[in-house]
C-alpha cells in the first residue's frame, strides 16, 4: 500500500526539468512536424513506418542469432529456440525492406481479420450469455461495429491505410502540442 507520495514530485525536479524546458519544446515541434507531414503525404509515412519497422526487426533478429549462437559453444544449452525467433526477425525484416507495400497490405489483412474474428466472437459470447447478463445488446452492437471495421478495412484498404497514418499523425501533432504547452509551463518555473 502506497501513500501516494510515490509519484510526488519535489522542487528540485521542477527546477531540473524547468531548465531542460527546451527538450521538451524541440520534443513537442518534432511531433507536431512529424504530424503535418504524415497528413500531407500518408502514403509516404505509411511506407516509411513500414520500413522503420522492417530495420527495427532485421535488427532484432541480428541480436536475438547473435545471443542463441553465443550460448551453443561446448555443453551449453541449445538455444535453438532463440535461433528461429532470430532468423524469423531477419527474415521479416529483408522480406519488409525488399516489399514494404506488401508488409503494409499483410498489416491491413491482419488488422481486418482480427476485427471481424473479434466482432464474431463478442456477438457470439453475448449470444450464449443473454441469459446470463442484462445488456447483452451492447456487446452484440460492439461486435457489430467490430465487424463492420473489418469489412470496411477488406472493401476499402487504401482508406483503412490512410485512416490508420491520420490517426497516428493526429496523435504525434496533439500529443506534440501538449509537450509545448509543457515545456512553455517548465520554463516559466526557470524563470
Amino acid at each position: 500500500m502506497t501513500d501516494g507520495s510515490t509519484f510526488a514530485t519535489s522542487p528540485s525536479l521542477l527546477r531540473a526539468l524547468g531548465k531542460r524546458w527546451w527538450l521538451f519544446l524541440l520534443r513537442g515541434i518534432v511531433g507536431i512536424a512529424f504530424g503535418i507531414l504524415a497528413l500531407l503525404w500518408p502514403g509516404v509515412a505509411l511506407l516509411t513506418l513500414a520500413l522503420v519497422w522492417g530495420a527495427y526487426a532485421l535488427v532484432d533478429g541480428a541480436f536475438a542469432l547473435a545471443a542463441a549462437l553465443s550460448g551453443m559453444r561446448g555443453g551449453d544449452t541449445p538455444r535453438w529456440w532463440l535461433a528461429l525467433t532470430g532468423l524469423a526477425g531477419i527474415a521479416a525484416g529483408l522480406l519488409t525492406i525488399v516489399w514494404p507495400g506488401i508488409t503494409v497490405q499483410v498489416l491491413l489483412l491482419l488488422i481486418a481479420a482480427w476485427a471481424i474474428v473479434t466482432g464474431v466472437m463478442e456477438a457470439a459470447g453475448a449470444i450464449a450469455l443473454r441469459k446470463e447478463i442484462e445488456g447483452e445488446i451492447f456487446l452484440i452492437l460492439a461486435g457489430l461495429v467490430s465487424i463492420g471495421f473489418g469489412v470496411a478495412i477488406l472493401a476499402w484498404p487504401v482508406a483503412g491505410a490512410i485512416g490508420l497514418v491520420w490517426l497516428i499523425a493526429w496523435l504525434a501533432i496533439l500529443g506534440g502540442a501538449a509537450y509545448v504547452a509543457l515545456a512553455l509551463r517548465l520554463r516559466k518555473l526557470a524563470g
